[in-house]
């Protein structure tokens, strides 16, 4: 399974007049885990666009259990759980202490050419070398 973690300490800027990570933050907590996870297979954004794809985001999910809060370290992990017709990435962000769930999501990302605009219904054989899957199994 293809997975990273990432560990963040919450800044000032992210956070409201409570000291509480304001929501759309995770947002981007979600994305540097996503993109440390997408290096592990050579097959970032940069790379997606060479290769001839782009890949929005399709639906994004979370589920806020405890607050993050001011200068508090946390994990974030992303994990790639589905790939044979889109991109499907579960995540879980976590106090690097005390492990507590603080945000659990996904997100789906759908595979588009990038000239046509065109969405794939199925992942791009390129993708799936870079995963080390034979495309001729999915």
């Amino acid at each position: 399974m293809i997975r990273a973690e990432v560990e963040l300490i919450v800044p000032f800027h992210d956070v409201d007049m409570l000291g509480i990570a304001w929501h759309g933050h995770y947002c981007k907590y979600f994305e540097i885990a996503r993109c440390a996870m997408l290096d592990k297979i050579d097959y970032n954004y940069m790379v997606m666009k060479a290769t001839g794809y782009v890949w929005p985001i399709v639906d994004l999910q979370m589920r806020f259990v405890r607050p993050a809060k001011f200068n508090q370290r946390i994990r974030v992990r992303a994990e790639l759980v589905e790939w044979e017709y889109r991109m499907k990435i579960k995540y879980l962000i976590s106090d690097a202490e005390t492990h507590e769930a603080l945000v659990k999501g996904h997100s789906i990302q759908a595979a588009v050419d990038a000239v046509t605009g065109e969405m794939s219904y199925a992942s791009p054989a390129v993708f799936l070398q870079r995963l080390g899957i034979d495309d001729d199994v999915c």
